[in-house]
């Protein structure tokens, strides 16, 4: 797709580029102008009505990545993006991956759209290296190449994955951690149980940040020591403190129309260079304000 066409008439730089890739979608041809992967002559050019004559050379440098803040289809915002992987804020009310009922509302379907470039004939995809509930907001990775997803996979126990939540009535120790064992067996709801040979030993470590005792609500931060399904739902919910929003597991208000929960941050070696790499996402303000 990206080979280099050589102009043979005047024309303005974005009509050609309409022209020159005609399968490619005029929103995405406006985007490699945006971030500068346009180049004419060597040279990277970002005016769409820059004019071109014959024998100028333009092409699309395929070494470009969405550069930080860049939005992407629903709401995913990036956060950083490199040849193995892609990390993004992810939205609430998105899927991470397809169901039966919706296969292209998810995180999957547009960030492979956005590696595509629009070219309908690209294999380009990205990897799931691990999943945020539908109604969670805040921070994902994604891998690039089957090779970067085993490395991440592999390590993934030794990332650090911190979550914030807003739940309802007052924790009533300011630090300590929840373990139980988990029967995943029903697809919809998450149980702690008796241990028995189909459960799951889950292990959550919290902090308190904040109590509103006006509200009866507590922000409280999440440590994943285990990463099962509804681990921290379950968990908050056997503690009496339900995630606010969660009716799934016994809430009884849901003030921000959207559950309280936030992938606030995540730390993790990168699975070529091995540097250490480490994100942030804020808590929502509608979250925010609830406490």
């Amino acid at each position: 797709m990206n080979k280099p066409r050589t102009v043979d008439q005047p024309a303005e730089l974005l009509p050609y580029l309409f022209a020159s890739w005609p399968e490619v979608k005029k929103k995405q041809v406006r985007t490699w102008l945006k971030y500068k992967a346009v180049v004419v002559n060597g040279r990277v050019v970002t005016q769409f009505n820059h004019p071109l004559k014959p024998g100028d050379v333009v092409g699309i440098r395929s070494d470009r990545f969405a550069t930080p803040d860049t939005v992407i289809g629903d709401g995913l915002k990036v956060h950083f993006e490199d040849a193995t992987l892609i990390v993004v804020d992810k939205p609430p009310d998105l899927l991470t991956i397809a169901s039966e009922s919706e296969q292209e509302k998810t995180a999957y379907f547009q960030l492979t759209d956005h590696l595509r470039g629009g070219d309908s004939r690209s294999q380009a995809r990205v990897w799931i290296v691990h999943r945020l509930d539908r109604e969670t907001s805040g921070v994902m990775v994604f891998a690039k190449t089957p090779e970067a997803k085993s490395t991440l996979q592999t390590g993934w126990d030794q990332a650090e994955k911190r979550y914030q939540a807003v739940v309802e009535n007052l924790l009533p120790e300011d630090k300590g951690t929840f373990r139980s064992w988990l029967d995943e067996a029903n697809p919809f709801k998450v149980f702690s149980v008796q241990r028995n040979p189909q459960t799951r030993h889950a292990v959550t470590h919290y902090r308190v940040l904040k109590r509103n005792r006006d509200r009866h609500r507590t922000l409280v931060e999440l440590t994943l020591e285990t990463g099962r399904r509804h681990q921290i739902r379950v968990h908050l919910a056997d503690a009496g403190c339900p995630v606010v929003g969660d009716t799934k597991y016994g809430a009884k208000t849901n003030p921000a129309k959207r559950l309280g929960l936030h992938a606030w941050s995540l730390r993790f070696l990168h699975p070529v260079t091995k540097q250490e790499l480490y994100f942030e996402s804020a808590l929502p303000p509608e979250l925010a304000k609830l406490v």
